[in-house]
């Protein structure tokens, strides 16, 4: 049910091109994946993210959980026919979310029980009762439940967390094998803060264990781009070559230009949407914001080279209005625009690792952005 294939590599970097078969269809790598967190990507429909390129989606297990719950999406037919999206879904363990929205939390090596920042409910997560939710939720990628700690952190604390990590992969491991279930792909979590070792290490272990391919978390928590480029640079080359490598939470677009750059093929944030709600744009030549009053009698495109709808059909005069009137059209433009950028980013890294010339891509992207290389 779950394959994937390198088409090519760029011997300058390490960039691969690649093809991730599922259930839902083929996802061609590098990608950035939209982040719908409780069964919807913001302000955007499923025919948009079509037409915008996306061919698959990230939804939370923590929300989902909480609301609308596990049995009923699973009574709907599973989280496709529920959401009414017909390409893949990847679904996140929920434990970054039980880790950095719950209060009152207490991890043990059981698992961690903590408040619901819906209601105040008091829950158990386990790695099992994780696994159990993904497989009711039927996406086609599914994330072992992790331990995720805030940065900066201690060595101790990091190894604390880096070991129950590899605990839980086991046991998250066990409940798939044990069920037979084959329609999804499990991926480990390499945790171990910025600590080289660690996350050597931990790569190591949850090789050992065996996946279907391997998360990076922990990063984009506030540390610099240089130690996020470092552990990547470690955690990679500690992975298999024939296994989808992805970097969780990770949206801008130098982040990803360089990610791809050290071998990861697939990306997720919610930056595009939120900072597009906001009014907050990328483009090739960096980031502003439309509510600006440099934009009031702007009457060129978010970004002359952009293909998009937002792009294509409208000017910054109009969309800077649309923000000043309160209209809901505004945050949907932007967020196209911002989550076509990203997906079209990384088509174009695709294409050109494909031709050879990934090396050079990367620095005319770089130069444009007027990111250091």
């Amino acid at each position: 049910m779950f394959k994937f294939r390198i088409i090519a590599e760029c011997p300058v970097t390490g960039a691969r091109a690649g093809e991730i078969t599922t259930p839902h269809g083929i996802i061609e790598t590098p990608v950035f994946m939209p982040v719908g967190t409780q069964a919807t990507v913001k302000a955007m429909s499923p025919p948009e993210l079509e037409e915008l390129g996306a061919r698959i989606i990230l939804s939370n297990t923590y929300h989902l959980y909480l609301r609308p719950g596990a049995e009923l999406i699973e009574s709907a037919g599973g989280l496709h026919s529920f959401m009414g999206w017909r390409h893949p879904i990847l679904t996140d363990s929920g434990g970054f979310q039980v880790f950095s929205l719950s209060s009152l939390r207490s991890i043990t090596d059981d698992g961690v029980e903590f408040r619901s920042h819906i209601d105040g409910s008091k829950h158990f997560m386990t790695p099992e009762l994780s696994m159990d939710v993904q497989r009711a939720l039927g996406s086609d990628i599914v994330m072992c439940f992790d331990e995720c700690v805030k940065l900066p952190t201690t060595e101790d604390i990091s190894r604390a967390a880096m070991e129950r990590t590899l605990s839980w992969a086991g046991r998250c491991r066990e409940f798939f094998r044990t069920r037979e279930i084959e329609r999804q792909a499990l991926f480990g979590i390499v945790q171990g803060a910025l600590y080289p070792d660690q996350r050597e290490e931990c790569s190591r272990r949850l090789v050992d264990i065996g996946f279907d391919g391997y998360a990076i978390g922990g990063l984009s928590v506030g540390e610099t781009h240089d130690e996020m480029y470092a552990a990547l640079d470690v955690t990679n080359r500690a992975l298999p070559r024939d296994k989808p490598r992805y970097l969780m939470g990770v949206g801008m677009p130098e982040n990803l230009l360089e990610g791809v750059a050290r071998g990861i093929d697939m990306f997720d944030c919610v930056l595009p949407t939120r900072n597009g709600r906001n009014g907050n744009l990328l483009t090739r030549t960096g980031r502003f914001n439309i509510k600006n009053t440099l934009y009031e009698r702007d009457f060129t495109p978010i970004d002359e080279s952009c293909g998009c709808y937002a792009c294509v059909n409208f000017t910054k005069a109009y969309i800077r209005h649309l923000y000043r009137s309160g209209e809901i059209l505004a945050a949907r433009l932007c967020s196209w625009h911002n989550l076509y950028f990203l997906v079209q980013l990384m088509k174009s890294a695709r294409r050109s690792i494909i031709e050879g010339v990934y090396d050079e891509f990367r620095r005319d992207a770089m130069a444009s952005l007027g990111a250091a290389l």
